[in-house]
């Protein structure tokens, strides 16, 4: 996943408003208790930030992905 495909799930999943908002506000314990904005600028994976904030927010593998969106392959470790 790029930076660019995490920001348009972002908006899609959340709304435009809400999602910045919880981009800048949310803080993800899994990850160092860094916002969004902080993990990508740390360098974080774009997926694996989405996957964490989708687990903190509740946010079910259906709609995770958008409408017409198929999940990226994990990162390689």
């Amino acid at each position: 996943m790029r930076e660019r495909e995490f920001w348009e799930l972002l908006e899609e999943v959340f709304g435009r408003t809400y999602g910045r908002s919880l981009s800048r506000d949310q803080r993800m314990s899994k990850l160092a208790n860094m916002t969004v904005v902080e993990a990508l600028d740390a360098g974080e994976e774009p997926r694996v930030v989405w996957n964490v904030l989708c687990d903190q927010m509740e946010v079910p593998d259906s709609k995770r992905w958008g409408y017409d969106h198929n999940a990226p392959p994990m990162p390689a470790v």
